[in-house]
């Protein structure tokens, strides 16, 4: 086992594997319909709906992949996670991100989570976190169907890099009022085709031969997928567990961060 003695007096004896007590970490997929959880050393702790209150007085801080309610998503998690993680050092803190909301998510989200005291926030796009968890080769171009509740994201990924994104607010939920499956069928056909209309490059074409991934609650529903490998013309693989995807592939950002405890920041 490694050990490294901090330069700066103060500081305990850190050892880079397994994870110890003193650098805890937590990987954390805040979605709109169910909030997963992710310690160090733990494993999987929570997998839970997105409400600050629960019973019949719910409120939902998280709607169609959007923070609209920062401190009852803070109440939510110092309530969900405040006594699971431990009393001695702060966590490094991982969160997914949906891709096209961007800036204003993983601010909200950063804000949130000040309320576990963190010593760091690292922010990953939720396609990004999927590939890592499928374990899919991040040279070539690749595309990512998340088939969420509240929301369906299709993402471009080259060099491990967003290179293109579209998104609809339609999700599985949605079946429960009566919205037809093939409506999120033709949606996430609809969406790759506008990127291969749009794209001056070759990329999507070279992801499509590919095939493409999919992820969230909606790549275990054959009435969705069912109708995408003729509607895109390609092969479709669920990645295992597709649900908890996109939480543990942001576990294993965090294990190769903590591996660097100097890349405190933003990825």
């Amino acid at each position: 086992m490694t050990v490294i003695r901090h330069p700066r007096p103060g500081f305990v004896r850190h050892r880079l594997r397994p994870l110890c007590g003193r650098c805890p970490g937590l990987a954390l997929d805040l979605g709109s319909a169910r909030t997963r959880a992710f310690i160090a050393g733990r494993g999987m702790v929570l997998d839970v709906p997105t409400v600050t209150f629960p019973g019949s007085g719910a409120i939902h801080p998280v709607q169609r992949g959007t923070i609209v309610d920062t401190p009852g998503a803070a109440r939510m998690l110092e309530r969900l996670l405040g006594h699971r993680l431990p009393r001695i050092g702060r966590p490094l803190v991982v969160v997914t991100s949906p891709v096209l909301d961007g800036p204003a998510f993983r601010a909200a989200a950063r804000t949130a989570v000040e309320v576990l005291r963190p010593r760091a926030v690292m922010t990953v796009p939720g396609a990004r976190a999927v590939a890592l968890a499928a374990g899919a080769d991040h040279v070539r171009p690749l595309l990512v169907a998340d088939i969420g509740a509240h929301l369906t994201e299709v993402v471009l990924l080259a060099d491990g890099a967003v290179t293109d994104a579209r998104r609809t607010a339609l999700g599985t939920a949605d079946l429960s009022d009566g919205t037809p499956p093939e409506l999120i069928t033709d949606a996430v056909i609809g969406m790759v085709t506008d990127m291969l209309r749009q794209d001056r490059t070759s990329l999507t074409r070279t992801a499509l031969r590919r095939g493409v991934l999919l992820a969230g609650g909606g790549a275990l529903r054959p009435d969705i997928t069912g109708g995408l490998p003729g509607g895109l013309n390609c092969a479709v693989q669920p990645v295992p567990s597709p649900h908890t995807a996109a939480v543990r592939g942001a576990a294993g950002l965090l294990a190769a961060a903590h591996r660097h405890p100097s890349a405190d920041g933003v990825l």
